[in-house]
């Protein structure tokens, strides 16, 4: 068995994805690199998981010389499989992206990109979801790959808290610099547009616009995305409102 890293590649945007391919380019460096990814785009599934089907991954053509896996399931459920039954070891590192897209902000929670670096972190191991602020088929993501492993260097010699995965966004073009941060308060405003079929048949079409809660802020991951900076900011999966907590203490039930 070897003694370097084994690290597990994943996404969001599948397995044909560019910006797969260019994080499998860059983790060679650092590892035995695997890769499993879902067969089609799950932009949006967050930590969603397969439960009313069976779950198949299907060895593919190596993506860079390294072995590939397409899954039917969501990126939660592609970083499952390599922890329970896929694999005969269990992966070290989980890095997932690199995505095309900012995920910073609220929409850590929606992701699927973050979903699998957080089901990483439940695992035990150190985790990394990347992200570069260019949602073009034609990104440039030379500067991008650059960043990728300065921080996964840090985190090969740093480890991360149990629990507790790194949310990197980069900027497009040439990044200024590395701000470590906290995540923006803010939040996606919806607009469903109602529309109705040929076939007379009504349905939602979901749009919207994001609002900045504290514009200005920079201390904030989106602040540092505006002025050309990659954000890094530390996810743990302990969700409870403390401030909250000692004041429901104080409820009389």
């Amino acid at each position: 068995m070897s003694d370097k890293p084994f690290i597990l590649v994943t996404n969001d945007d599948g397995i044909h994805a560019r910006g797969l391919q260019e994080l499998v380019e860059v983790m060679k460096f650092f590892g035995d690199v695997v890769v499993i990814s879902s067969e089609t785009s799950m932009s949006g599934k967050s930590c969603a998981i397969t439960v009313d089907q069976p779950l198949r991954a299907v060895e593919i053509e190596k993506i860079l010389g390294v072995p590939t896996y397409k899954s039917n399931g969501t990126p939660v459920d592609s970083v499952k499989l390599s922890f329970n039954s896929l694999f005969d070891r269990t992966p070290d590192f989980v890095v997932s992206g690199i995505n095309h897209g900012a995920n910073s902000s609220i929409s850590v929670i929606y992701s699927g990109t973050m979903g699998a670096a957080i089901e990483g972190s439940l695992h035990g191991v150190p985790s990394v979801g990347f992200s570069l602020d260019d949602y073009s088929s034609g990104a440039d993501f030379s500067k991008a790959k650059i960043i990728v492993a300065k921080i996964f260097q840090n985190v090969l010699e740093n480890g991360l808290p149990p629990f507790t995965c790194l949310n990197v966004n980069i900027p497009k073009g040439k990044p200024k610099g590395i701000k470590v941060c906290r995540q923006t308060h803010g939040k996606w405003m919806e607009e469903f547009e109602k529309r109705t079929d040929p076939h007379g048949r009504e349905y939602h079409w979901l749009s919207g616009y994001f609002k900045n809660f504290e514009e200005g802020s920079a201390e904030t991951d989106i602040y540092a995305l505006e002025n050309n900076f990659v954000s890094v900011v530390p996810v743990a999966v302990d969700m409870t409102c403390y401030k909250t907590l000692e004041e429901l203490q104080n409820w009389k039930f």
